[in-house]
């Protein structure tokens, strides 16, 4: 098993900006299943390396159910389990969780405060992106940690875009980024169903396939003087 380490310099702004942040694509020797729990079983060694590499451990790793919704949940205190149910959208400020989120097609959406030290970890596919997702989380940001959309940096990663699907979904998200206010958005240019080698595609791969990861998290503060 091998994964086979990138920097993914599309995620620059979100590091330079103090955070912590990683994207594990597809990983040699697994090809992965119709079950997706089984596939996400053979995967974690690989995924725990990843948040273990960010400086968390992974008990400190909280999920979504991923529904392909538009809902989003605040991690304040202690929540309903390390899987949130029935939401596609984390957000949080505490220093003590990692964001996480699988995806394999559907948009990826790294968004961090760093005026607030707030952020939000998004899964945005086709009803996810109808749904504006993305325009939830920001106004969650807004109220719950009062964020400025104008401060925000908006990464969105690796997703199936046309003509490998009839829906453009990353130019739906950057179209709601704008109307959000967002002005530091980036869209990393990635098809997913153009680069199966690379990334696993959902579509392309017909349903058997892996699942790639996403993480969030705040980064590791430097020591402190005398």
């Amino acid at each position: 098993m091998l994964c086979v380490v990138e920097l993914f310099t599309y995620l620059d702004p979100l590091r330079e900006a103090g955070f912590a942040v990683d994207f594990v694509p597809r990983v040699e020797g697994i090809v992965g299943s119709y079950d997706k729990e089984e596939t996400l079983r053979e995967l974690e060694p690989v995924h725990r390396q990843a948040v273990e590499g960010l400086g968390f451990q992974w008990s400190q790793l909280w999920r979504a159910e991923q529904v392909h919704g538009a809902e989003v949940f605040s991690i304040a205190t202690d929540g309903p389990g390390r899987v949130v149910p029935a939401v596609d959208g984390l957000l949080t400020k505490r220093d003590d969780v990692l964001l996480g989120i699988y995806v394999a097609d559907c948009g990826l959406i790294w968004i961090a405060d760093p005026v607030t030290r707030a952020m939000a970890l998004l899964h945005s596919g086709r009803k996810g992106t109808e749904g504006e997702i993305l325009t939830h989380a920001v106004e969650s940001l807004k109220r719950e940690y009062g964020s400025r959309p104008e401060d925000l940096i908006v990464v969105l990663g690796p997703c199936i875009r046309p003509p490998h699907y009839e829906v453009d979904i990353a130019t739906q998200i950057a179209r709601q980024a704008r109307a959000a206010g967002i002005k530091n958005f980036h869209d990393c240019g990635i098809c997913t169903g153009a680069n199966v080698a690379d990334y696993y595609s959902y579509r392309l791969e017909k349903g058997c396939t892996g699942r790639m990861l996403g993480l969030l998290g705040q980064g590791i503060p430097a020591p402190r003087g005398e």
